[in-house]
């Protein structure tokens, strides 16, 4: 997509899993029993919802998160794809993304999503040692996540897996053979998330530790170090890719683009910028799928609340989420999206010293973190933001 059309997202959120890991803070949920038929014709209702205000953009991603979206029938993921391609317009490279697990459940339907128009696969697989994967509380184990890895590579044009690091007890030594049986395996993606104790999480109620800040920090760095010389720089603080290979859907969030949110808890983000009005909405589903399923039978969408965000709070989620972006916060992008220029509307006291103490890089592009500045993000994030002026 280009500047004069940007992006614009479709999310699909699964809510269902086999079972519920414990260090995961996502709206996932174990049911004994699915109507599938009438959750298809719920998806179908809240798409044709939202295609009746944002018909005249061009999808240019779809992605299905969870939850476990691969334990969503092949024929609900076609039905869903057939009706985002008839209600927009699609970008000819069209994205379509599904997460998936690498048990062998999983597996057996590969195939079909595929055959339904996914084109690319984000596997769960967290990890290659077979300890780690039981203190997480995963379904698989190392064998199946290789066997998993090895069917994607055949039947999807683009694939990706995701790993955690930072686990109680690890090593650098030890983190550093993942990464080597990663690479082995590894396409033109690679997501690597440090573990973090989230709140009503199990491991926070067993007050499991994280990795203690240095050691992350360690981790953190080896991994940029060692992935960018195999070919995947970071493009973004977690996620790694050759050129030209980024999750184009992830993109639109970062980059603080326009998306619809489909399903129980899923957020949206829809903006009507018209001559000096650069107004957003966000929208958010009800979170528990029996609430969101009976909302959209009674009026044909789960819409819990929809509010509009100010220029201020606009312009602090845009520089919140690029500065992730190894690209950083485009200077062009957030003229475009708030109407304002990007230096004027941080703390320039602020911004300056933050240059200074070389966190932070400002020229014509716009403003991006320093190898320095990512290590300490939150806060560089929270002097660059303090006393900022208001946008109007």
């Amino acid at each position: 997509m280009t500047e004069a059309e940007p992006a614009f997202g479709i999310y699909i959120h699964w809510p269902f899993c086999q079972s519920k890991c414990p260090y995961c803070d996502f709206n996932s949920h174990v049911a004994e029993h699915i109507d599938q038929a009438a959750w298809r014709s719920a998806y179908l209702a809240e798409l044709d919802h939202y295609a009746k205000e944002t018909s005249a953009r061009t999808v240019s991603s779809l992605f299905f998160g969870g939850g476990t979206p691969s334990l969503m029938p092949p024929k609900t993921a076609q039905a869903i794809i057939e009706t985002v391609r008839s209600r927009w317009k699609t970008a000819e490279n069209l994205e379509i993304t599904a997460e998936a697990n690498p048990s062998s459940s999983d597996i057996a339907t590969f195939e079909g999503l595929a055959e339904a128009g996914v084109n690319r696969l984000s596997l769960g697989v967290q990890s290659f040692n077979d300890a780690a994967l039981k203190f997480l509380g995963r379904a698989h184990d190392s064998g199946q996540a290789v066997a998993a890895i090895t069917k994607a590579k055949q039947i999807f044009p683009r694939m990706s897996f995701d790993l955690i690091y930072g686990l109680p007890g690890q090593s650098e030594a030890a983190w550093a053979d993942e990464l080597k049986a990663a690479l082995s395996l590894a396409g033109e993606h690679l997501s690597v998330y440090q573990l973090t104790i989230e709140p009503g999480t199990e491991f926070h109620r067993q007050r499991i530790a994280a990795a203690e800040p240095n050691l992350g920090a360690g981790l953190f760095e080896m991994t940029r170090d060692i992935l960018e010389k195999a070919g995947l720089a970071a493009y973004e603080i977690s996620n790694h890719a050759r050129k030209g290979a980024e999750c184009r859907h992830n993109m639109v969030y970062w980059r603080g683009e326009d998306y619809v949110g489909i399903g129980p808890g899923a957020h949206g983000r829809i903006s009507r910028p018209s001559g000096d009005n650069f107004g957003t909405e966000t929208t958010l589903a009800w979170r528990a799928p029996a609430a969101w399923l009976g909302q959209v039978q009674k009026s044909g969408n789960g819409l819990h609340k929809r509010q509009n965000i100010s220029l201020s709070e606009r312009r602090d989620e845009l520089i919140l989420m690029g500065l992730r972006l190894a690209e950083g916060v485009s200077a062009d992008r957030f003229q475009r999206q708030t109407g304002a220029a990007l230096t004027d509307s941080v703390n320039e006291g602020a911004l300056e010293a933050l240059i200074g103490e070389n966190y932070l890089i400002c020229d014509a592009d716009g403003i991006r973190a320093s190898e320095a500045g990512l290590l300490r993000l939150d806060a560089v994030l929270a002097h660059l933001l303090s006393g900022a002026p208001e946008l109007r």
